[in-house]
Parts: structure tokens; sequence; C-alpha cells
């Protein structure tokens, strides 16, 4: 007796294959996604701690150094001002590699 022709099983996608589609998926949602508030607000968080803490850092080095070694010269003002200038440079650096990974998913999107 024949049953008729025999299925094949179907085979299950390798791991390779599904995590491939899932970051597929996620790069489609992120295309389409629109930036909210909490976004804006968690960049300009981390932009201000990229400043801040530096900045702070230059402080407190500076106030310890006056301690130790007091002189007619102020480390507290010249680290402060190098931990700034060090703040806004890592500031630039987010905000730049921010945007390039923007510019590079709407040219993803593009294709």
């Amino acid at each position: 007796m024949s049953d008729g022709p025999q299925k094949t099983p179907k085979k299950a996608p390798t791991f390779a294959a599904q995590i491939g589609a899932k970051a597929a998926r996620k790069r489609r949602a992120r295309r389409n996604a629109t930036p909210d508030v909490w976004f804006g607000l968690g960049m300009m968080g981390l932009i201000g701690w990229s400043v801040v803490v530096p900045t702070l850092l230059g402080a407190a080095i500076g106030l310890w150094l006056d301690r130790r070694h007091p002189g007619t010269r102020s480390w507290t003002l010249a680290l402060l001002m190098a931990g700034l200038a060090i703040g806004c440079v890592n500031a630039w650096h987010w905000v730049a590699k921010e945007g390039r990974a923007m510019r590079e998913d709407q040219e993803d999107s593009h294709e």
C-alpha cells in the first residue's frame, strides 16, 4: 500500500540563520523607528556626563596638588580647564560617532 508521496521533514533553520534573521529584524525596526524623547534625554545625559566627569576629575586632582604643593600657580584652575577640554573633545567624539551611525542607517535603508 502506498500512502502517497512521502513528505520530507522541513529542516530547522541553523543557529546562524536564526541570529541573522533576528539581526535583520532589529535593523529594520531601528531604521523605521523615530527617535523619541527618552532617546534624546539619554543622549544628552551621555554627552553631559562625558564632559562633567573629566572636568570634576581635573578639579579634584588640582585641589589635591594645591594642598600638597602650594605655589603661585593654581593647579585647580589649570586642571579644571584641561578636564573641560578633554570632556568637550570626548563629547564631540560621541556626537560624531552617533552622526556617522545615523547616516549609515539612512544609507542602508535607501539601498
